[in-house]
Formats: C-alpha cells, sequence, structure tokens
C-alpha cells in the first residue's frame, strides 16, 4: 500500500510539472538564458517556469511606483540598474522615509543566490522574499497593507490587464498578490551578469580584456595568502551560489569584523539564537562591485580599498569568528 502511495504521490508530482509546463507554453515560453557556456543554469522552482511573459509583467511592476502605498518608491528605488541594482546609500530608505539598518543587496546574478537576504538562512525562494518589501512593516518598505495589495489604479490599468493575463493565461481572475511576486521574481532572475572583462579573460581567454594590474590581483585573490577565494569564489564570485544541480546546497555565513556591542546588525544570530554567530553575514557576489559601493552589510565602508583595509587590519572587532554552514 506505501508503494502504491509513493507512486501515485510520484505520478501526481510528474502530472503537476506537465500541466505547469502546458500553461508555460501557452503564455509563449521562448524564455532563453542565453548564458555562456561556462555559466550553469540557475535554479527555477517547478511552479513558477520562466516566460517572456512573466518577464515582461514583473519588469513593469518593478519599476511602477502605484506598487508602494503613497505612491513615492518601485522596486527600482533602492535597486537602481545604473548601480547594479542597488542604491548607492549606506542603508535603504523606505516608502515613508524610514531608514533601514541594512545596505540594499545588488540584485545582479540573484537568481544564483542560494540565499536572499544578509543573514535570513530561511530566506531562498525570490517569490518569498518579494513579499518582505511589499508587506513589510519592521522597516516599512513599500508600504503596502493586504487588502490594497495590488491598487485598484493598477488593476484599473489596461496595459496591466493585458500583462497579467497574457503572463497567467486561462486564470479567470490573474490579477493576484501570488502572480504579482511570481512574475517580479521571474524578472529579478533574468537580471544575468556574465560579460565582464574578467570573463572575457578567464574564459575566452582574451589576454587584452583586464590590464596587468588586474592579473597580479588575480593571482592574490587566488592565493592561500590572502584566500579572497574562499568566501567569493566559483563563477559567481560568492560562496552562496547555487544553480539547477545544486539548489539545497549549504550556505556559509561568515563574521565580518564588523559587530560591535550595541549593533542593530546580529547577523544570522537573529534567527539562530546561537551566541557563536553574532556577526555573520551572507558573501555577495563581487559581480559588478565597482558600482555597488558603499560596501558591507551596514554600508559603513565607501570604498573597495577600505574593505580591504578593513580586513588588513582584522576588522573592528579584532578578530573573526569560525564560519556557520547552515
Amino acid at each position: 500500500m506505501c508503494g502504491f502511495r509513493s507512486k501515485m504521490t510520484k505520478l501526481a508530482a510528474l502530472l503537476g510539472s506537465m500541466l505547469l509546463a502546458a500553461t508555460a507554453l501557452l503564455a509563449g515560453d521562448a524564455y532563453s538564458w542565453n548564458l555562456p557556456k561556462e555559466f550553469p543554469r540557475p535554479y527555477v522552482p517547478s511552479d513558477n517556469p520562466m516566460t517572456d511573459a512573466k518577464v515582461e509583467l514583473g519588469r513593469y511592476m518593478f519599476y511602477d511606483k502605484r506598487l508602494s502605498v503613497n505612491g513615492t518608491q518601485s522596486c527600482a528605488s533602492c535597486h537602481k540598474q545604473a548601480l547594479a541594482f542597488t542604491d548607492g546609500r549606506a542603508v535603504g530608505v523606505g516608502a515613508t522615509r524610514e531608514s533601514h539598518s541594512r545596505n540594499a543587496m545588488s540584485l545582479v546574478n540573484v537568481a544564483y543566490a542560494a540565499v536572499l537576504t544578509w543573514s535570513n538562512p530561511k530566506m531562498n525562494r525570490l517569490e518569498d522574499q518579494a513579499l518582505v518589501p511589499m508587506f513589510g512593516e519592521h522597516p516599512i518598505e513599500l508600504g503596502l497593507h493586504e487588502r490594497d495589495a495590488l491598487p485598484s489604479a493598477m488593476r484599473a490599468d489596461a496595459k496591466y490587464r493585458d500583462l497579467f493575463s497574457r503572463a497567467f493565461p486561462g486564470e479567470k481572475d490573474a490579477f493576484t498578490v501570488t502572480n504579482a511576486v511570481k512574475a517580479l521574481a521571474c524578472f529579478e532572475r533574468s537580471i544575468v551578469s556574465a560579460g565582464s572583462p574578467y570573463d572575457r579573460y578567464h574564459y575566452l581567454r582574451d589576454d587584452s580584456a583586464i590590464p596587468d594590474s588586474a592579473k597580479r590581483g588575480e593571482v592574490l585573490f587566488f592565493s592561500q595568502q590572502l584566500s579572497c577565494f574562499r568566501c567569493h569564489g566559483g563563477f559567481n564570485f560568492s560562496d552562496a551560489t547555487a544553480t539547477e544541480r545544486t539548489a539545497d546546497r549549504a550556505v556559509e555565513f561568515h563574521n565580518t569584523g564588523l559587530y560591535i556591542n550595541g549593533s542593530p546588525n546580529l547577523g544570522i544570530y537573529e534567527f539562530t539564537k546561537a551566541p557563536a554567530d553574532v556577526g555573520k553575514f551572507k558573501a555577495p557576489t563581487l559581480r559588478n562591485i565597482a558600482a555597488t559601493a558603499p560596501y558591507m552589510h551596514d554600508g559603513s565602508i565607501p570604498t573597495l580599498e577600505g574593505v580591504l583595509d578593513h580586513y588588513a587590519a582584522g576588522g573592528r572587532n579584532g578578530h573573526t569568528i569560525p564560519t556557520r554552514i547552515i
């Protein structure tokens, strides 16, 4: 009997996947990652396959200030494309002008991120994460309330009605919060950086793509003495990277030497309550790092040179704590 139930469960899952695939095809699923051969495909949840229509809807929503409680901010207000989808501030500022305690993370290659925030080890789906800036109250970001999650002005917009119907064909009422965050997640997954000068140098063997100083820096970066690569390794320069084949991989969190008594940023301690986890944070990608100043989870270091000086000095708290893997 148990074996029969197991087979039926697997069959139901297979039929569900086939139904999702068929729906994606109806939605014009011609989305192409267009990745270099050296880059793996990112993990995409089976209940939200990538489609051009959803990416288009997500992009439109991403830049729409009507997605905030007072019409003053959009997702793009804290994630500006010109700044590699960061905002140039030390810490974020919400629609009600409330300052946050953390720096706005880059969305570049977020499709590869095994965890999505500086310190929440359980936040690993873009569909779930999008709900935080929309409805979160501590701090307020976009400041929406559940009852006006998708403002009536948006529902009355003919373009939105068309975008939602094409992204989610066959649904009686496609204009829902669930579908909105699915579309936003698809757009965010489409933000891929894969053609940097370093990529041309490293993968295409174009020796002229980077200057000699950068080549010397690469030697130091990957040296055992500096060991920068231990936290910022792989094609995405982060040890918090997941792909289609490694979606469930463990994530490492690191003490960055920034925590001091009284700091509001306690790292993953907020979730684990383990004293040894105070001050441990995710290692973000270094892709497009020149455009994402200021640096660190609290935006407290204005330059890359300052980051190097910080680590060379042993950090502000004078020591580092062993890596935490979750």
